[in-house]
């Protein structure tokens, strides 16, 4: 056996950068939001077209070839019809209960789904391979989780903890029943949407590259919101310098830069290592509001977050053992 180096620019490294920018973006869109009065989907709205159109700009200027497949093309319209349903289901989960409801269950379901779409994508796979070659005992040693896999389920559980612990859940008096279920569904469903965005992401396409999926599918996923966002707050608002800067930055950043990071990085890493290591944007999220806004994390907070970092250590070791052959 020999061991296989892997370089700096490897996938959990991508993927690591993603999860730090995507942190910059509940900053950056509150103090759109403040400085132009659109409300929350039209900032979404906003944050994927920015960073779409951004993206083709730069792919234009570098003479880049666009797709032509049909199977690039089909990835680009599915990424697009993903993302615009992470955000309306996100937002229709704040709007049913509040950002940290949404954000925990959003965040935290994603790892859980991912584990569950692989244990099922080894159980389809023994099945096959049973009627092939009629093995029962490598069936059996296809569908049973692997070794490698046992840190993934430890990192998750840590994971989950840190979230509850850093995000916290309401205890005042909130919206009732009915609104909470329905939040949570609407965050399930917004899990389930990036947790397709990975798992795709995680099977590139021939000719189609990170930097042309992201820019792509993010243009046309946000004119698909357009219409959503027309019925709340509209599209329109006053063009200062303050407001151009923020939303130049808010589709750059958190948007352009950490997707197309975020889909280079699962080009070599693992689905369930992608959202595991999202898990970075709350934590950055927490140490820039405490930072920059003064909020306080409090005792609960500063333990979820070594949680949530103890998590992905544990998830960046066990991507590093599966690389050596």
């Amino acid at each position: 056996m020999s061991t296989v180096r892997t370089a700096p620019s490897s996938g959990v490294s991508f993927l690591v950068l993603a999860g730090i920018l995507w942190g910059t973006g509940g900053l950056f869109g509150r103090m759109l939001g403040d400085a132009t009065g659109l409300s929350s989907l039209a900032v979404a709205t906003y944050r994927l077209a920015v960073g779409g159109l951004l993206l083709v700009g730069y792919l234009l200027v570098t003479g880049a070839r666009l797709p032509r497949s049909r199977a690039a093309w089909a990835r680009i319209a599915a990424v697009a019809a993903l993302a615009a349903l992470f955000q309306v289901s996100y937002f229709t989960a704040v709007w049913f209960t509040s950002v940290s409801v949404a954000t925990l269950v959003t965040i935290g379901s994603s790892p859980v789904l991912v584990l569950l779409a692989g244990t099922r994508w080894r159980s389809a796979r023994a099945s096959r391979r049973r009627c092939v070659d009629d093995s029962p005992a490598d069936a059996r040693s296809l569908a049973r989780p692997r070794g490698a896999d046992r840190p993934g389920f430890v990192a998750v559980g840590l994971a989950l903890c840190g979230l509850l612990l850093l995000i916290g859940v309401p205890t005042d008096a909130g919206p009732s029943t009915a609104a909470v279920l329905a939040g949570a569904a609407c965050a399930l469903v917004a899990a389930s949407g990036f947790t397709a965005v990975s798992l795709l992401g995680a099977r590139p396409v021939p000719g189609l590259d990170a930097t042309a999926t992201a820019g792509l599918g993010f243009t046309l996923g946000g004119a698909l919101l357009v219409p959503l966002a027309l019925t709340t707050s509209g599209l329109t608002f006053a063009p200062t310098p303050v407001a151009i800067g923020l939303l130049v930055a808010f589709g750059l950043l958190p948007t352009a830069v950490a997707y197309t990071c975020y889909f280079r990085g699962l080009r070599s890493a693992a689905a369930g290592v992608g959202v595991l290591m999202a898990l970075l944007e709350p934590v950055t999220s927490a140490v820039l509001s405490a930072v920059l806004l003064g909020d306080r994390l409090g005792v609960s907070g500063i333990a979820g977050g070594l949680l949530l970092c103890a998590a992905l250590v544990l998830t960046a070791r066990g991507q590093g053992r599966t690389r050596s052959s």
